[in-house]
């Protein structure tokens, strides 16, 4: 019995030995498995993801381009812009065209800063109009030098439109309905004689209008919104503008009517003004109360310190009254 009893310790060490070998028997490999997931819960639960969640609904407003006109020089873009040039299709479908090549009824844009070309046609599912043939860019129609000869259909969404240098004749009312987001429209260098006098009338956030060197005889009717307004080298008389057609726009600030036919200052201005160009017109006097008000002594026409009648057949000291509530005196003959 006391033999029996000393055995006993050595069997119970047997066992503990063969049960500690099966547990280390379990392969690395399958251990690692196990730990693996707590290792990862640890280096990544203090990344924040809450914000990086994309969906359709919300691509807009993580990459919004509304205002990419101003993140980029379009100057550069001008001759990078090919309209009219075809390739055939690529081999394999697949295979996305290389710098310099279109698919086939696509024209040829060349996007700032070397980037790949950008096809101009709608995402699908969006529906029409199709941007063919300009280029566009979030809210930014780009058609500069594509030998348009009217206004091409916009998307509805459109802030920015581009149109510089084109053979556009006549400015319709159609043109530009429904587009109630529109800000700007760039028209230089075209040859637009005509335009309906309600051409911008539908527009309620249109605040540049940029109409220099064309044709016009007529200025149409602007929205009160409009803040900068430039018709320079066209060929308006007088009476081609609307009787009293600035004294409502209490937002203008910039009013550009250099190189027309105009005979006198289109009065009354609004006080918004800051900046009135009216040189090599025709303009041969003007009243006293074309700046200031004569019935109010004290007034000050703050705002109002750029004025140009330079060019025009007007003695600027005939008229002392007309400038003395002005900060500074006009540009123009003193002799």
């Amino acid at each position: 019995a006391p033999a029996g009893r000393r055995m006993c310790p050595l069997g119970w060490l047997g066992v503990a030995t063969l049960c500690l070998g099966t547990l280390w028997a379990v392969p690395a490999e399958e251990r690692r498995k196990v730990e693996k997931p707590k290792a990862e819960l640890t280096l990544y639960e203090n990344l924040d993801l809450d914000n990086y969640d994309v969906t359709l609904e919300n691509y807009g407003d993580i990459l919004d381009l509304s205002n990419y006109e101003e993140l980029y020089d379009y100057g550069d873009l001008v001759p990078k812009i090919e309209v009219g040039t075809l390739a055939p299709r690529p081999k394999e479908p697949k295979t996305l065209p290389e710098l310099g090549e279109t698919t086939a009824g696509t024209p040829k844009v060349q996007p700032p800063g070397g980037a790949a070309p950008v096809p101009a046609v709608p995402i699908p599912g969006q529906g029409p109009p199709s941007c063919l043939p300009c280029l566009c860019l979030g809210s930014s129609v780009y058609c500069e030098d594509a030998g348009l000869e009217r206004i091409p259909a916009l998307p509805p969404h459109t802030a920015f439109l581009y149109a510089r240098f084109n053979r556009i004749r006549a400015l319709r009312a159609a043109d530009f309905r429904g587009l109630e987001k529109l800000k700007r429209i760039d028209l230089s260098s075209n040859s637009i004689s005509w335009a309906d006098a309600d051409a911008f009338r539908g527009l309620p956030s249109l605040q540049e209008l940029l109409l220099p060197e064309n044709r016009l005889t007529a200025l149409p009717e602007l929205p009160r919104s409009i803040v900068r307004l430039d018709a320079r080298l066209n060929r308006i008389p007088s009476a081609g503008l609307r009787p009293e057609a600035f004294r409502d726009l209490k937002q203008l600030q910039f009013l550009h009517l250099s190189d027309n036919q105009l005979d006198f200052i289109p009065v009354p201005l609004p006080e918004s003004l800051r900046s009135l160009h009216l040189q090599n017109n025709n303009i041969q006097t003007m009243h006293e109360d074309t700046f200031c008000d004569s019935q109010e002594q004290g007034h000050i026409r703050r705002a109002l310190e750029d004025i140009r009648l330079d060019g025009n057949p007007i003695n600027l000291s005939l008229f002392p009254s007309a400038f003395s509530c002005l900060p500074r005196l006009p540009t123009g003959r003193f002799s």
